[in-house]
This record gives structure tokens, C-alpha cells and sequence, in this order.
């Protein structure tokens, strides 16, 4: 990283990371800014190019507003584009890593000109859609070479572990470490108490639960109902809680041999596996029946969560597939069809869309913990990705699954006619992520793994909370 093998003032391959990650930044700004010139109608305010003059009618002042934006951040970002381009060309970048830029430079021309039409003809002149298109497929571009860059400046060959066999548990015949409990009865009660509580994975539930709200909101808007609100939510922590509880059971002996879960109550043998399984069935029948209250369908969605992260994530996907987390992701995306199904009683496009960036965010996301503890994972015999494939891979991975989800975001903004608020969410956040995923690739550390999983948690978070804000209190239902 000390040499120069790039043109001034860039200078370094670090500097060029940055370059790009501005520029990937400023491509996501620029397609947020123009879903927003869309959905609000703000072009018509604006009909005349490469300047913005209002027509002789014009229309509110906050339209024309967003207009000159829209043209004052595209030539902002062209220049970036523009800079990352010709520095990958004088500088010690790869063919394909100049290849995408080039490309990406050349679409940029491209869907200036469609802007161009688009504002002086109308947008019937246009394929509809064709112009966010265009930057969906610059921002995949400079995205890839970003990774691609990343790859060859801070990568290794090969960092997987040779066999990731499971550890035995201790020597034949010695028996499993038990954890003592206390002699007092109401200490006993509350140790017990709280390893049922423990085995429902609390951590899970604020977020899914936030998935399903998001999911309502996006449906209903201000008009959701109270008993919608807790019918759905209640079924849903009761079918986390279960879908929690089979996981324990099923991986109790696994757990012993991974440090981060070597304490949980089946593990240690605080609770019977008997009473643990009599508890996962409570839950669920709980579930269904709170489900059921509200419609058929929703129930229907919530048993087919339970099903998939216990028996077909759990039993099968985890312990024989290096693809485990990004098919797992779709447990993860479920609570959006069960919040959008628990208001009209179907599966619209909006919860598809939300599902969407849930399941694309799951791998971007889990990865990083992946990374934290691909020793840990090891032990216990998962096929994770930096496990099976190293962790240079796992890095690359975790910045086309991120790239996946902030387009999706834009996806989602565009089929739900979102507003202002959540496109500042989504740019502020994305943003942090972004900068996180790329500072994991120069540090390689666990704290910085930590980051970027925080970072990862933090942007969904926010994000859900716009999208409800922007649904519930400025009143945007699809």
C-alpha cells in the first residue's frame, strides 16, 4: 500500500479504493435522488436541459427544488465517474477492473442522453424504466470493480481451512460438563426462567418484528388497526420464539463445541431436551392460534417460517452448504410477506420488494460474524463461507450482497412510492455500511468485522423505522 502505482494525486492503491467507494457511494445517491424526481413528479417542473427553468406555470417550489438536484448531483457524480475511469486507465488497475469503469463511464453518457429526452420530450419518448436501468447497471459496474480492486490489493490466495471437521466433543466416555444450578428454589426458578427466555433467541425478535411492522405499514398506512398491530406481532415473537427453541434442540450437541454457544441451556443440560421439544410445540400451537385470529394465510406463513429455519435451515442447509446463509435468508424475509398478508389477506409486489432487500441484506450482514468466528464455525464442522472458501472471498461476497440490497432499497422505494424521508434513511445508512464493508477489507480484524455487522444491523434498523415513519405518520400507503 506504500507504493505509487497510480497517477497523482492518487497516488495509491488505497486512495483508488476510496475513489471508488465514492463514486459507488455517489451512484447510489444520484439513483436515490432520481427514484425521488420520479415518484414526486419533480421533472415536469423542469423541461428544458442541460439547465433547469421552470415553465410558465410552474409547479411548487420543493419540485423544482428536487429537479436542480437531480441535474446538480449528475454532474457531480459524472465527474467522479468520469475521474475513476481515466485513473483505472493510467494506473496499475486490472483489465476487468478497467473494463467495468469503462463501461460504466460509457452508460453514464448513455443515460445522460435518455435524462436529456426524458426532459424535453416526456417521459412517453422513453422506455419506461429504461433510465433508472441505466443506473442500476452503472452502479452494479463500479460496485464489481470496487470488489475485483479490493480483492487483488488486500486479498490472499488461499485463507480457507483445509477441513472444517467438527471437534469432538471431550474424550470416549467422558461425560458432558453440566452447569450447577443454584440451591435456592426461587434462584433456580429465575436460572430456568430465563434459559426458556434464552432459547427463544430474543436478540432475533426486535428485527423480524420490525420486518412485519414495515410490512403492515407498507400495506395500510394510517388506517392499520390495533388488533392487527398485536395479532401479528404476538404470532410472530411466539413463532421466532419456537422456531428459536427447535434450533437449541437440534443443535444442542454442536453448540459444545463452539465457544459462542457453549453455554446455552441445552448445551449445558439446564433444560431437558423432552421438555425444550414440549416447549418449541407450545409455541408454535401459540402461534398459530394468535395467526389465526387475524387470516388464514398469515398463519399459513407464519408455520412455514417455523418449518424452514428448523428443519430446512437447521437440518439441511447449515451443516451441508457453503450457500446456507444466503438461502437461509429467506426465513429472514418471510415476516415481510406475513405483515403485508396480515392486512390484505394476499402477496402484493411491495412485500415482495421488502422481502427482497431482507434477503439480500442476510448474507451482506451475517457474513461478518461469519468472518468473527469462521474458528469457532470450524469446530463445530458449518461449511461457512470463509470456512470453505476464505475469507478474501467472503469480503468480495459481503460487497455484492450489499450492492444487491441498496439496489433493492431503490426497487422498494419505486413500487411503494416512499418518500423523502426514507430516501435520506437509505442514503445516510447505505452509505456507513458501504464505508464499513470497504474498511474490513484494509483492517481484516475481528473488531472490524464487528463494525461492519453492527453497521449492517444499524442500517436495516433504520431503514424499517422510514419506512414506517414515512407509511404510518406522513400517511404514504401504497
Amino acid at each position: 500500500m506504500t507504493t505509487e502505482p497510480f497517477p497523482r494525486p492518487i497516488g495509491t492503491q488505497r486512495r483508488f479504493a476510496a475513489l471508488l467507494t465514492a463514486t459507488a457511494v455517489g451512484v447510489y445517491l444520484l439513483l436515490i435522488v432520481g427514484a425521488t424526481t420520479s415518484l414526486t413528479n419533480a421533472a415536469a417542473a423542469c423541461s428544458t436541459w442541460p439547465t433547469c427553468h421552470a415553465p410558465t406555470d410552474p409547479l411548487n417550489q420543493t419540485q423544482l427544488a428536487i429537479a436542480w438536484g437531480h441535474r446538480l448531483a449528475a454532474v457531480l457524480v459524472g465527474f467522479l465517474v468520469a475521474a475513476t475511469a481515466i485513473t483505472a486507465a493510467l494506473g496499475d488497475a486490472t483489465r476487468r477492473v478497467r473494463a467495468l469503469l469503462l463501461v460504466g463511464a460509457v452508460l453514464y453518457v448513455v443515460q445522460i442522453g435518455v435524462g436529456a429526452v426524458t426532459a424535453t420530450v416526456g417521459p412517453a419518448a422513453i422506455v419506461p424504466g429504461l433510465h433508472l436501468a441505466l443506473g442500476l447497471a452503472i452502479f452494479t459496474a463500479v460496485v464489481l470493480a470496487l470488489a475485483w480492486d479490493l480483492e487483488l490489493a488486500t486479498g490472499e490466495e488461499d485463507d480457507a481451512i483445509e477441513r472444517p471437521n467438527p471437534e469432538p466433543i471431550d474424550e470416549p466416555g467422558a461425560p458432558v460438563p453440566k452447569r450447577s444450578t443454584p440451591s435456592g428454589g426461587l434462584e433456580r426458578a429465575r436460572l430456568t426462567a430465563f434459559a426458556y427466555f434464552k432459547m427463544m433467541k430474543p436478540r432475533l425478535m426486535w428485527l423480524l418484528c420490525l420486518v412485519a411492522a414495515a410490512g403492515m405499514a407498507l400495506a395500510a398506512g394510517p388506517a392499520l388497526d390495533r388488533h392487527t398491530i398485536v395479532a401479528t406481532l404476538g404470532g410472530g415473537v411466539l413463532a421466532i420464539g419456537a422456531s428459536g427453541t427447535f434450533n437449541h434442540v437440534l443443535e444442542r450437541d454442536v453448540d459444545r463445541r463452539m465457544s459462542r454457544t457453549a453455554d446455552r441451556p441445552l448445551a449445558t443440560d439446564l433444560i431437558p431436551v423432552r421438555n425444550a421439544l414440549l416447549f418449541g410445540f407450545f409455541l408454535t400451537g401459540a402461534s398459530m392460534a394468535v395467526f389465526l385470529t387475524v387470516n388464514a394465510l398469515a398463519a399459513a406463513l407464519g408455520f412455514a417460517a417455523i418449518l424452514f429455519y428448523s428443519v430446512v435451515y437447521t437440518l439441511v442447509l447449515k451443516p451441508n452448504t457453503v450457500q446456507n446463509t444466503v438461502i437461509g435468508g429467506f426465513a429472514g424475509a418471510l415476516p415481510a410477506l406475513i405483515g403485508w398478508a396480515a392486512v390484505t389477506n394476499e402477496i402484493g409486489w411491495p412485500a415482495l420488494a421488502l422481502a427482497g432487500v431482507i434477503f439480500l441484506w442476510t448474507p451482506a450482514h451475517f457474513y461478518n460474524l461469519a468472518l468473527a468466528y469462521k474458528d469457532d464455525y470450524a469446530r463445530g464442522g458449518f461449511p461457512m463461507m470463509p470456512v470453505v472458501r476464505g475469507e478474501t472471498e467472503t469480503r468480495k461476497h459481503i460487497l455484492y450482497y450489499l450492492a444487491g440490497t441498496l439496489g433493492s432499497t431503490i426497487a422498494l422505494a419505486w413500487i411503494t412510492d416512499l418518500g423523502a424521508l426514507y430516501a435520506a434513511t437509505v442514503a445516510v445508512f447505505g452509505g456507513i455500511f458501504l464505508w464499513a464493508a470497504v474498511r474490513l477489507h484494509f483492517e481484516q480484524t475481528e473488531t472490524a468485522a464487528f463494525r461492519s455487522f453492527h453497521a449492517s444491523n444499524a442500517f436495516l434498523g433504520a431503514v424499517l423505522v422510514a419506512v414506517l415513519v414515512d407509511a404510518l405518520v406522513l400517511g404514504r400507503p401504497f
